[in-house]
């Protein structure tokens, strides 16, 4: 498997019942040449809301009477789908109605301008909001970790996220160096230097001092403000994307922030060659065709996971690829995943494992190399996998030459 095409198809299983990645991005994680953006799913697992989940709860707080309708509107409605709304006035079922079409941006700004005449950080909705996301934030899950771990790219911790909440940082809080966090307009530029490295909150990030008021894209108007009036996050996004790969996680494709992420890029994927090619971890509960051609069309390549017992697979994909990782992962796994594959003569072996293992040299600088191949050799395996190393580093010395 040589050829260009081969290098753009070859993806990779890291364990049974993990999502299978495209081994560009593993070797372009291993250059440290990505990006990750982490959405609100993210969040989920240390008990905080998504964007629809938020506005709902927002709403038992404000307006007890537009929250009974929106409690029982099921998952997945559409446009078509009537509810009875006769005790709303005009502008609460406008509300109802924009809530229904998942423009949750729309919705808080509405209610924010109903109830207080302002989009201003002082404003009730935005009390709501962030005494909502203060809760159970005290404690990372699992992903948090993983993506930390993920994000180093080689000395440095660089990853980014549209959450207003601090648990990637203390996710990190372990790490033999500390992590800095920036928020908004304080985010350093975009570049592959040492200096570009932290947690970068691009939609604003709740303000460590609970009694000061915090900073926060929330509503339609905040993204007007930070997408088309001062492109604060834009212009994060066009350089980011010229110099990394993006990888997005814990998002679905029709998120408000999803949206705006993708028009910031989408409209110079032809005027702009430069432009890395951008991923996204997507799940359902069964195979979706229509889905992923959705995420295709909007130029992200999809990477599909099953979304079942909630969204397990994901959380130990990340945290499989983390321990494995090139640039910080735990030798011991690699080592046993070795051991593990080697066990079976080459041509015997499931050809998943052939091409974890194919990967793992492809990866690897000469010292590991010849490490592996010392390490294979004490095992007394089959002398095809020892051949499998011999005809990678001839064909990656063959590539060079050209």
């Amino acid at each position: 498997m040589n050829s260009e095409a081969s290098v753009q198809e070859r993806v990779i299983s890291l364990g049974a019942g993990l999502a299978t990645i495209p081994e560009r991005l593993l070797l372009a994680h291993a250059r440290g040449k990505i990006l990750f953006i982490c959405g609100a799913g993210v969040s989920n697992p240390a008990g905080l809301p998504d964007f629809r989940s938020l506005v709902i709860d927002v709403y038992q707080k404000l307006d007890a009477g537009v929250h009974t309708v929106l409690k029982t509107l099921p998952l997945g409605i559409c446009n078509q789908w009537e509810t009875n709304v006769s005790d709303l006035n005009d502008a609460q079922r406008a509300e109802v109605k924009r809530f229904i079409l998942g423009d949750y941006d729309v919705v808080l700004g509405m209610l924010e301008r109903r109830l207080d005449n302002q989009t201003r950080g002082d404003s009730r909705v935005r009390h709501a909001v962030i005494h909502r996301l203060r809760a159970n934030t005290d404690r990372p899950a699992p992903i948090h970790s993983a993506l930390m771990r993920l994000a180093d790219r080689g000395g440095v911790t660089t990853i980014a996220t549209t959450n207003f909440d601090l648990l990637l940082e203390r996710a990190a809080r372990r790490r033999p160096s500390p992590v800095q966090s920036y928020s908004l307009g304080a985010i350093p530029r975009p570049s592959m230097q040492s200096d570009f490295s932290g947690v970068f909150h691009i939609h604003g990030t709740l303000d460590p001092k609970p009694e000061r008021t915090s900073e926060v894209v929330l509503s339609d108007q905040d993204f007007g403000e930070f997408y088309l009036r001062r492109r604060v996050v834009p212009d994060f996004i066009y350089d980011a994307a010229r110099l990394y790969h993006l990888v997005l996680v814990g998002y679905s494709a029709n998120d408000p922030p999803m949206r705006y992420l993708l028009n910031a890029v989408a409209a110079d994927g032809t005027r702009f060659k430069d432009l890395k090619e951008r991923f996204a971890f997507f799940g359902t509960r069964a195979p979706d065709p229509v889905a992923l051609e959705d995420w295709k069309a909007r130029g992200i390549t999809p990477i599909y996971y099953d979304a079942s017992d909630d969204h397990s697979a994901l959380r130990n994909t990340l945290g499989r690829w983390a321990d494995l990782s090139a640039i910080n992962g735990r030798r011991d796994r690699v080592d046993a995943a070795i051991r593990n594959i080697v066990k079976l003569p080459r041509v015997a072996a499931p050809e998943s494992d052939r091409d974890l293992f194919d990967h793992f040299i492809r990866r690897s600088n000469p010292s590991e190399r010849i490490r592996l191949s010392d390490l294979i050799s004490n095992t007394n395996a089959d002398l095809g996998w020892l051949d499998a190393i011999i005809q990678i580093c001839t064909e990656q010395e063959r590539e060079r030459e050209q």
